[in-house]
């Protein structure tokens, strides 16, 4: 009975992060609903916390993601936004790519570079456009 429930819990923590995808749909990272980014080995490379603080591995701040869809970094200065189509631009509001409704990012010319089905548009565009995870 207790190797079902251990089962069960392992599997639920798996099931509730979305996957991160490349263009040809090779796993990158997970991202799990309480905001942990995870690379695809399953390691905890950075935080978003529900009042949208980015943190690294480390726990240091490394941005934030304003209700408006501002981001910006630890200094509060801005370096993007995602608008509610989701449009990602730079802070001069030049678009840097988009964020379809069924997890496709693509580029600025379109062509799609990766997948982020289930996840917020704004966590995808941390993701994809404005900060490097790595561990």
């Amino acid at each position: 009975m207790k190797f079902s429930i251990l089962l069960f819990l392992m599997c639920f923590g798996f099931c509730n992060a979305q996957t991160i995808q490349n263009n040809n749909y090779g796993t990158t990272g997970y991202i799990k609903n309480d905001g942990t980014i995870q690379d695809r080995n399953y390691r905890t490379v950075a935080y978003i916390k529900e009042n949208g603080t980015i943190q690294n591995s480390n726990y240091s701040t490394i941005g934030y993601i304003k209700n408006d869809g501002t981001i910006q970094n630890n200094n509060y200065s801005t370096v993007g936004y995602v608008k509610e189509n989701g449009t990602v631009q730079n802070n001069n509001y030049s678009t840097l790519g988009y964020i379809k409704d069924d997890g496709t990012v693509q580029n600025n010319n379109y062509s799609t570079i990766g997948y982020a089905k289930g996840v917020r548009k704004e966590w995808a565009a941390v993701v994809f456009f404005f900060f490097k995870f790595e561990n």
